[in-house]
């Protein structure tokens, strides 16, 4: 359905082994926003870790992770080097305000790991320290990764996550065939997607084929799914234009209104039968 899937029920699935596809009924912000916040979810090792600097205020930074539900932020310089950590345990019970974030943060003896740290290791690492996130740093001491505590522990318990090579979460969107198409794939991209599905209640049309085409173009590697569909011929368009899989089923859905008000459908076996064939 059109208007199920957003981060928190595309989490679930993927740590299951299952995949969640973000719906289009989103702006575009909004959705990349959704996609982001399960690529961020738990990773084990993150390598491109949220971060800000130590003049944003305190009731920005509590903002940041109340948005991406994150419990701490490392805080670095213009060059990316590490100068502090702020979590939430710094500023609970504080007044939400305008100081700085560096009137907060632990700056001083900061514990961290080195970029080929094993997650054992980091485990260990962070009970002997009693610290629920270790940085990661270069011999710079440039920050290239994080690891939690939270991550280690899904890991743990969600041993058949869905996730892809960097250790994140898989999570697809979805788009449609409107004007600013290719500027939401952009964003989609960028946030992380795994897959792109070119959705619609009838994908045999000239519009998915012509927006596949265009998507494919300009994203070759790109995992690219369209339809509904539920003919063979559907299956050959859509094959042609570009895609890598074919979503089947015109109306099967119990609450799923199309063949009522379009009076058209086919019986979801049926549908995937003569599609394969």
């Amino acid at each position: 359905m059109d208007t199920v899937t957003e981060s928190g029920l595309a989490i679930a699935m993927a740590r299951v082994g299952g995949v969640g596809v973000i719906h289009k009924n989103l702006s575009i912000e909004d959705q990349a926003s959704e996609v982001e916040k399960v690529k961020r979810n738990e990773s084990g090792f993150i390598t491109d870790p949220i971060t800000i600097q130590k003049n944003l205020s305190i009731k920005e930074a509590n903002d940041i992770m109340s948005n991406y539900r994150i419990s701490g932020l490392p805080i670095v310089d213009d060059e990316n080097k590490l100068v502090g950590i702020v979590t939430n345990r710094d500023i609970k019970y504080r007044q939400l305000n305008e100081d700085p974030v560096s009137s907060v943060m632990t700056s001083e003896k900061i514990i961290t790991g080195q970029p080929n740290i094993q997650l054992d290791e980091a485990k260990q690492i962070m009970i002997d320290n009693r610290i629920e996130k270790l940085p990661i740093v270069d011999d710079e001491n440039k920050l290239v990764g994080l690891i939690t505590t939270k991550d280690i522990d899904n890991k743990l318990e969600y041993p058949n996550a869905c996730k892809d090579e960097r250790g994140r979460l898989r999570v697809g969107a979805a788009v449609g065939v409107a004007p600013e198409t290719i500027e939401r794939v952009d964003a989609l991209v960028k946030a992380g997607a795994d897959f792109i599905v070119v959705d619609s209640a009838h994908g045999h049309s000239d519009g998915i084929l012509r927006t596949v085409k265009e998507i494919r173009t300009k994203y070759p590697k790109l995992n690219l799914i369209a339809g509904n569909i539920v003919t063979p011929e559907a299956a050959k368009a859509l094959k042609e234009a570009g895609v890598d899989a074919v979503k089947v089923g015109i109306g099967p859905g119990s609450i799923c209104t199309t063949r009522v008000v379009a009076g058209v459908g086919v019986p979801q076996i049926t549908a995937i039968n003569e599609v394969v064939a």
